[in-house]
């Protein structure tokens, strides 16, 4: 895999996560975040389609390397959501 091939497939990443956490409403942190958010999201989604017998049906070749845009946009959603519910700040109002 070369250099740009590596680069397009962060980009494609970071939008993934992006869009997943904008699904689920509860943004993590700047790119570098929805970057990772991305890649851990497609390995989510991948593993829960192969769970269930779902198919990859719209992934990116870049550099050899497929890339699910549909399983990771839902993973990402997902891992948005659990990290979401998780550390969500609760606010408490005195009485």
């Amino acid at each position: 895999m070369s250099l740009i091939s590596f680069i397009i497939l962060l980009v494609i990443a970071a939008v993934c996560g992006m869009l997943g956490e904008a699904i689920a409403g509860y943004s993590l942190g700047g790119w570098v975040v929805a970057t990772i958010i991305g890649f851990v999201g497609a390995y989510l989604g991948v593993w829960l389609a192969s769970q269930f017998g779902l198919p990859v049906f719209f992934s990116i070749d870049v550099g050899g390397e497929a890339f699910p845009v549909v399983w990771s946009i839902i993973g990402s959603a997902l891992l948005a959501a659990i990290f979401g519910l998780l550390t969500r700040r609760r606010v408490y109002r005195l009485r």
